[in-house]
């Protein structure tokens, strides 16, 4: 069993609230972690047709023989139950009663919080990490290979693991991606959304130009905005926002379109081996990608917010990521390359000059395995991160 670093915040939120809720895309783990913190609790899905035909029949009977609690699963197929889940929990003023999980691209959290606001403390988990894999022995031991990969624990499962992760990814693809998303929008022509979602793939790492976005794709701008806001509920995609200081007449408005599994990414950019990774023209987006998604997860993992952002100057210049930490503005520049060039702290010195005192240590994320102090930039390995 892979320890996920999640655990800690799930067990101090059943701490603080009588209800906690899983969210994330399908696969990541919600199942597995809920029932692995909360042991004791039984164990009810409602993807499962009799079991959520039961609890529908008699809410009141369904909670009644529950006087422990539960694990709920996929309760957003059965959103009619969390006013009644409400009455039990104020009934008995109890943290940790009741642990729901479910996919936010079906509307659990708007569920959840309007149903049980300030009953429910609220976890967003992601696929493995790189600092859990390694923490459990099975990071892979090339970069290439952590990207082609990514993080699904489905592919690290030592009973079931493939030895080619394209056919888990297929069947991924088709089972959720195109089934779960096609069904909250509605769309009717499956090869159009398709090419939607390769599009977006190829564009991963870019300023999001929704307009030629949709032209390329033949769909309407409004189409665009719908299918990119639900695969970004469904957390495949992450649009990152520059950052709102007026640092240097910050230009564009726009966000970066960011694929949040990297593995994911690659299969829809039809990349077939880590070696055809390592001389793929996207490889340094796919990288940034990578960064991205890991810094969330340690965010997430935590219970903090996202707050994180680029910036970019009206010369063009660029700062990958930037968040605040201990009252200081922290940049990090994203590099895919394994040898350390002056070039790459060209961007980091001259945010640093707008950001002035508000700027805390930079980092410099590469490609390559050493780590160490340059120029008072942290340049860090990418198997460090976290780690």
């Amino acid at each position: 069993m892979i320890e996920r670093q999640a655990s800690l915040l799930l067990r101090q939120l059943a701490n603080g609230f009588p209800i906690v809720a899983l969210t994330g895309p399908r696969q990541s783990g919600k199942t597995t972690l809920a029932r692995q913190v909360f042991a004791g609790k039984p164990y009810f899905t409602f993807e499962d047709l009799e079991t959520r035909q039961r609890a529908l029949m008699d809410p009141r009977q369904f909670f009644a023989h529950l006087p422990d609690g539960a694990v709920l699963d996929e309760v957003q197929r059965c959103p009619e139950l969390l006013s009644y889940l409400q009455g039990v929990v104020d009934e008995r003023s109890r943290m940790g009663d009741f642990v729901v999980t479910g996919s936010q691209q079906f509307g659990l959290v708007a569920q959840v919080t309007q149903s049980l606001a300030g009953r429910v403390g609220l976890l967003q988990l992601l696929p493995l990490s790189f600092p859990e894999l390694a923490h459990a022995g099975l990071a892979p031991g090339s970069l290439e290979k952590a990207l082609w990969i990514g993080g699904y624990p489905a592919l690290f499962d030592r009973q079931r693991r493939l030895d080619d992760p394209r056919l888990w990814f297929s069947g991924y693809t088709a089972t959720y991606v195109e089934r779960d998303v096609r069904q909250v929008l509605g769309v009717t022509n499956l090869s159009l959304f398709q090419r939607f979602v390769l599009m977006c793939a190829a564009r991963t790492g870019q300023l999001l130009n929704l307009s030629a976005l949709a032209a390329d794709c033949g769909i309407s701008h409004t189409t665009a905005r719908n299918w990119l806001t639900v695969l970004e509920a469904s957390y495949l995609v992450y649009l990152l926002p520059p950052h709102h200081r007026n640092f240097g007449k910050r230009l564009v408005k726009m966000p970066k379109l960011y694929f949040l599994d990297s593995g994911l990414l690659c299969h829809l950019l039809r990349i077939d081996s880590p070696l055809t990774l390592a001389t793929h023209a996207l490889r340094g987006a796919i990288f940034e990608s990578w960064v991205v998604g890991q810094t969330l997860m340690h965010r997430w993992n935590r219970g903090l917010p996202a707050d994180i952002y680029f910036w970019r100057d009206n010369h063009g210049t660029e700062v990958d990521l930037l968040f605040e930490q201990g009252g200081s503005l922290h940049a990090v520049e994203i590099k895919s390359g394994a040898t350390f060039s002056p070039d790459w702290l060209r961007g980091l010195e001259r945010w640093r000059q707008y950001a002035g005192a508000d700027a805390g240590t930079p980092v410099l994320v590469h490609g390559g395995r050493d780590s160490y102090f340059a120029d008072g930039v942290h340049v860090l390995a990418w198997n460090r991160m976290g780690v």
